[in-house]
């Protein structure tokens, strides 16, 4: 696998509102430990919609490992063109400082939002340009927007053998409580 697609909840389908909730830190890890073996398998590129939330935490991620995989690539894919602009203050320099560290940035539409074709459009170009998702989303916790996604990866797995990788409550609950081990 060369290219994969790393996407699932919204922020604040977490019940995440703030940067500094603990609880980004354990997603993160979770995802680094679904990534690094991906990576020496011979993972180029990590790609993301760069929505607010497990998107935007998975570039967190691949940034940082990029310091040990110096030759993991990052893009972010949006739907239309500047996504943060009604965004609070805080999060547009937080996004505006992630984009600095891209390898790749784009839009599908170069045009601000216009309707729900331009998510269509997107993800309908994500899952061309990968071969497998990482997708962070529990349905035992209620269902949300990664829902489609899974969906979508699912057809195309048993279609094409899109591989579809999974990190799921119980995941993030593991590395929590491993975490929580150490310091006690």
């Amino acid at each position: 696998m060369k290219t994969l697609l790393v996407t699932g909840y919204r922020a604040h389908e977490l019940g995440i509102f703030d940067r500094k909730h603990k609880g980004i830190e354990y997603i993160k890890r979770a995802i680094a430990a679904k990534l690094i073996p991906l990576i020496e398998e011979g993972l180029e590129w990590v790609i993301t919609p760069g929505q607010f939330g497990v998107d935007l935490w998975a570039c967190e991620t691949a940034i940082e490992l990029k310091k040990t995989y110096p030759h993991l690539k990052l893009s972010i894919l949006t739907a239309y063109s500047n996504p943060e602009e009604k965004w609070k203050d805080d999060r547009k320099e937080y996004y505006h400082d992630l984009l600095k560290k891209v390898d790749y940035y784009g839009a599908v539409s170069k045009q601000p939002y216009s309707g729900p074709w331009q998510f269509k459009a997107r993800d309908e170009l994500l899952f061309r340009k990968t071969d497998g998702i990482l997708l962070v989303y529990d349905e035992d916790s209620g269902e949300g927007s990664p829902k489609f996604f899974k969906e979508t990866a699912l057809r195309k797995s048993a279609s094409e053998g899109y591989r579809y990788i999974s990190i799921g409550q119980d995941d993030i609950q593991s590395i929590a409580e491993e975490s929580s081990y150490r310091y006690e």
